[in-house]
Parts: C-alpha cells; structure tokens; sequence
C-alpha cells in the first residue's frame, strides 16, 4: 500500500456533495455521488465502464455543459467555494487541473510545446518557465529525449507522460486523472504510477484518480470510492477497500495487474 504521506490533510480540501447529472433530458448519468479529497491525499474512484467516473470529474473540473451534462443537484466545492461559480480556466488558476481520458495531446505540436502551452494561464517569466521545464524532464526523462519530437509521433505511455507534464506545468494543488493506465504496457503504467506518488510525496499534490485498474489504483491510493451505474456503492481507506470480501468480489477481481 501506498506510504503515508507527510502532508496535512484537512478536511474537504474538495468536497462533492450529492451530485446528480443528466445528459439531455433523459439519461442519468450520476446519481447522488458524494466524495472528497484531503489536502495531500491520493483518491482513488474506481468503476467499470460507464459507472459515472468521467462525468463526475468533469462536474469536478465544470467541463459539463448544455450539450455535455449539467449538475441537476447537488455541489461540488474547491477549498469551500462552489465550482459552479468558476470558469474552468479560472479554476485551473486556483490549482484544479484535469488530465482527460485518451491524453489529448496536441499531436502537430513537439513534446516541449504541449509542455509549455500548460504554462499558458500563469504566463512565467522566462527563467520561472525554463525552471519548471527542467523540473518535468527530471520526473519525466524520457521526455526530455523526445522534447523535439511532435507528440503524435511518440507511443501512447509517452502522450500519457507529456499530458500529466502539461498538467503539471500549471502548478496544480488537485490533478484529476481519467483512466491513466488505460491502452499502456503494465510497466508503463508502474512508471506512472510511481511518478504520481512521488509527486504527492514531494510536492505535496493531491490526487483524483478515476480507474478501472482497481487493484493498482489501491496500492497507491489512501482512500477509495466504487462507482456503480452512477453512484457510490463502497467506499473507505484503500488498504480496507481493497481487503473487503465483497468489493474483492465483484470489483476487483477482473482488475488484478501483477
């Protein structure tokens, strides 16, 4: 399991209070989820396809819209202030970024560029910029070998690395990853895991993890939340999630990653 992190994690650093989405007039999407994340903490949301784990990220990160789903009830607050209240440029400027599901890269663009364009909201000086580039090629050193290369010409871990690169050049508090391991090589995906502990051990940056991996999400988490058809259907700490007989049962036992 995951080593306790040093930071201090008061409460409801994010808080989602029973929210419920629709998409269109008909389709529930969400259903009553409720969770939160501490300062500090790592968060696992774990589910299958389609259990709600995209749309209640994007909630999070206000990405829902007319024609995307809207919050019919229920909140979402970020350090005690509604989400509904914030553009979601100016909620990354309060440190909320999310990493979507599939990379997303800008594929005509090279590493280094993707890298910089998330730098784009803070508009760093000159020295500032070179000091945070140099700070994601150490986490990040294959990177740093591709930097020149167009980011549609380098394999999927590689995308997945320069999109959490991008992300990170904003300075998060709060990174939301939507299915990180998904389409990698398991040890592609070990590697990124371990970067995301390192990150929430040296940095101090929490995270949202949305999974379908729930073995490997477990491991590094500090707490967990099953998503079923759009609610919460277990949640508690990971190491006692990932013991319990019946979430072992149904939700992880097709998830197992040696």
């Amino acid at each position: 399991m995951n080593t306790p992190s040093p930071h201090p994690r008061p409460q409801a650093y994010l808080d989602v209070s029973g929210i419920e989405v629709h998409y269109g007039q008909a389709i529930l999407a969400v259903r009553d989820v409720s969770l939160s994340v501490g300062q500090g903490q790592i968060v696992a949301l774990l589910g299958a396809n389609g259990a709600g784990k995209s749309t209640t990220l994007k909630a999070i990160s206000n990405l829902l819209g007319p024609e995307r789903g809207a919050i019919t009830r229920g909140s979402v607050s970020w350090q005690g202030e509604l989400v509904s209240r914030l553009s979601p440029s100016t909620l990354v400027g309060r440190g909320v970024v999310q990493v979507l599901e599939g990379r997303h890269c800008f594929p005509q663009l090279t590493v280094e560029e993707n890298l910089l364009s998330g730098a784009f909201l803070r508009r760093p000086g000159r020295r500032e910029l070179a000091e945070d580039l140099e700070q994601i090629y150490a986490w990040f050193p294959r990177l740093k070998q591709k930097r020149k290369t167009k980011a549609g010409l380098t394999s999927g871990g590689e995308q997945q690395m320069t999109a959490i690169g991008r992300a990170l050049m904003t300075r998060p508090r709060l990174m939301l990853l939507d299915e990180p391991s998904m389409g990698l090589a398991p040890i592609v995906v070990q590697e990124i895991f371990e970067i995301i502990r390192s990150l929430n051990n040296d940095k101090g940056v929490s995270f949202l993890i949305a999974e379908q991996n729930a073995n490997l999400a477990l491991r590094y988490a500090d707490h967990g939340y099953v998503l079923e058809t759009g609610s919460v259907a277990a949640s508690g700490p990971a190491a006692e999630l990932a013991a319990r007989e019946d979430v072992k049962a149904y939700y992880l036992g097709a998830t197992t990653m040696k």
